[in-house]
């Protein structure tokens, strides 16, 4: 079992303040597969302290030295690519091969893209008689989940790095090695102590601290919006910029004279990949009417051709859901809507036959989804395709933007036709055949999914404060 029994902080590995020792479950073979420290609201303290020292000297740091930072990280980061492929297999179930070459490198990319975006950053703009700074916001809390945990580690801490802030940063109790290795990565390259502090811990105690400390300046979060909701209230009383990503409920608006084989492949997968524990997976995926049974019968094709298995293995199979909790609840959706009145066309509720344990979901597909269903309300996190059909292109536009989130959205079709649709989607980002933006684009949503942006220049302007000042001498 692998053992991260302490927190970075200032620079340090130490113990926590009155913690208690968790196990996370590996949910391929639900057994142990590594132990943890959940800390306390004392471990904050003792990082938001470390930080706002560090704050004082690395936020006067150069351009240049902040480049010079990023690319000794980078560099590290390269070298432990397989211990963090290894650590995601185990405790959330990316299959080995598929977190090395996806899930891995995805955290890469945050540093990647937010290189150049410091390269070209005007620090200083004029506008009119008035110079308008970007100056570093200060300590900044981290809140970080298990799906695309890199990921999401990375286009956070890379903009922090890059404005000059400083960071305490709790990652996900469900999947917390690849946040210790990370820590590793950070001492390796030589970030300055108390600049990056690690703590290890839930929700309701570290979450809760971080959300509400008043030595922290602002507080970034991905995750669920039912939490979401809950940090930006705990947040209040300090009135602390609140950042976040949070649900989805993507459609993927196939147009009507779409050619499937050309490019439903391509956006469909998008409910595959990662075994659907994506929050911009497009799962709700609208046809013309007419065509509801041949887009029924080319994505089963596709699903039932998707094998599950063990995320040790190499290979280019699909992994178990996360934990039991989320099992349950798909499966529990599933339910719902055999119970609804969907067709269900591959899957179901049973385990696939050649597994007698761990939390894995048949690739499930249904057909004629109805708005009103709770399979097409809820975000349901598994590899779960819900077809829905529409009478007109206006309709299917009506439908898709029909849910209280709005992340991301998909059209499958010809690009030209796509560009008048577009517009019309109610989301933060509109990906044509394909089902996730294209590099360096603002990640973010609409309505309940959340508010801010990551990614290249526009993560790193969240990440930082506008002054303006006026009389200065011409």
């Amino acid at each position: 079992m692998d053992s991260y029994l302490q927190n970075y902080i200032n620079g340090k590995w130490v113990d926590s303040i009155g913690g208690t020792r968790h196990q996370v479950i590996s949910p391929s073979t639900e057994e142990a597969c590594t132990e943890i420290t959940l800390g306390t609201a004392a471990d904050v303290d003792a990082a938001v302290a470390a930080a706002r020292e560090a704050f004082k000297t690395f936020s006067q740091t150069t351009r240049e030295e902040r480049l010079a930072l990023m690319g000794r990280i980078i560099e590290e980061y390269k070298k432990r690519i397989p211990d963090f492929a290894k650590s995601m297999a185990a405790e959330m179930g990316a299959p080995v091969s598929f977190a090395t070459m996806a899930q891995a490198p995805a955290g890469l990319g945050g540093f990647l893209g937010t290189v150049p975006a410091l390269e070209n950053f005007a620090f200083t703009e004029q506008h009119g008689k008035n110079t308008v700074v970007y100056e570093p916001m200060g300590v900044v809390g981290l809140i970080t989940p298990w799906n695309w945990p890199l990921n999401q580690i990375a286009l956070k801490v890379a903009p922090c790095i890059a404005a000059g802030n400083t960071m305490v940063l709790k990652p996900s109790e469900e999947c917390p090695g690849n946040a210790a290795i990370f820590a590793e990565v950070m001492d390796a390259a030589g970030v300055p102590p108390g600049v990056f502090n690690l703590v290890q811990g839930d929700g309701i105690t570290v979450g809760a601290a971080i959300s509400a400390h008043p030595g922290i300046d602002m507080v970034s979060f991905t995750g669920s919006t039912r939490a979401g909701i809950l940090v930006a209230k705990s947040a209040a009383d300090t009135v602390k910029r609140v950042h976040q990503e949070l649900g989805g409920k993507s459609p993927n608006l196939v147009l009507p004279d779409a050619d499937f084989a050309a490019v439903l492949p391509g956006t469909v997968s998008g409910v595959l990949i990662n075994t659907g524990q994506s929050c911009i997976a497009p799962t709700r995926i609208l046809v013309a009417k007419e065509r509801e049974a041949e887009a029924a019968g080319f994505i089963t094709a596709m699903f039932e051709g998707t094998t599950v298995g063990d995320p040790m293995a190499e290979g280019g199979h699909i992994g178990p859901v996360v934990n039991k909790a989320q099992y349950e609840k798909i499966q529990g959706l599933i339910q719902s809507a055999i119970d609804e009145g969907a067709q269900l066309h591959t899957g179901g509720t049973d385990r696939p036959a050649d597994l007698n344990r761990g939390y894995y979901i048949k690739p499930t597909v249904f057909s004629g989804v109805t708005p009103d269903m709770r399979i097409a309300k809820e975000e349901v996190f598994g590899p779960v395709a819900t077809i829905m059909a529409y009478d007109t292109l206006e309709q299917g536009i009506e439908i898709a933007n029909d849910t209280e989130y709005g992340l991301s959205a998909v059209i499958s079709g010809d690009p030209a036709k796509a560009a008048s649709v577009a517009p019309k989607l109610q989301a933060g980002m509109v990906a044509i055949n394909s089902w996730g933006p294209a590099p360096g684009a603002p990640f973010g949503g609409y309505k309940q999914s959340g508010n801010g942006r990551e990614g290249g220049v526009f993560g790193l302007k969240d990440f930082m404060e506008t002054k303006s000042i006026s009389g200065l001498p011409a």
